[in-house]
């Protein structure tokens, strides 16, 4: 059984930066695709950020830039180092896993399909302020 813990959220000034952290239990996360998603109060999930069991990674456009996926390998956890962050961002973050992508266009599509996703962490609070 995957277990995902989410933490490193809190309040956070316009222009200002967070690192997520996700811990990974149960097993090797490098076997999955794992990816950051967002939710603001009163709006879809969407998906921000993912990185392949290849290392290749994946982003929104609209955080292109600002926000990095990493991953430590010894300590089986999973980061989000989110920078320049506007009011427009506050919202619930979680990290997420799901099957490889095989492709770099399946890569591409997989934070668009948030139905591949099995396991979700609790989520962490983001709430930015002017």
């Amino acid at each position: 059984q995957v277990q995902l813990v989410d933490s490193g959220g809190g309040p956070v000034q316009a222009g200002g930066s967070l690192r997520l952290s996700c811990a990974v239990f149960g097993y090797p996360y490098s076997y999955y695709y794992m990816a950051w998603f967002r939710q603001a109060l009163g709006q879809e999930r969407e998906g921000v950020a993912g990185i392949n069991s290849d290392g290749s990674t994946n982003y929104a456009d609209s955080v292109k830039g600002r926000f990095t996926i990493t991953e430590d390998n010894a300590k089986n956890t999973l980061y989000l180092q989110i920078n320049s962050l506007n009011t427009e961002e506050t919202a619930r973050y979680y990290c997420a896993a799901g099957p490889t992508a095989r492709t770099a266009k399946q890569g591409r599509g997989a934070l668009r399909d948030i139905f591949r996703y099995k396991y979700w962490g609790q989520g962490t609070q983001v709430t930015v302020s002017s």
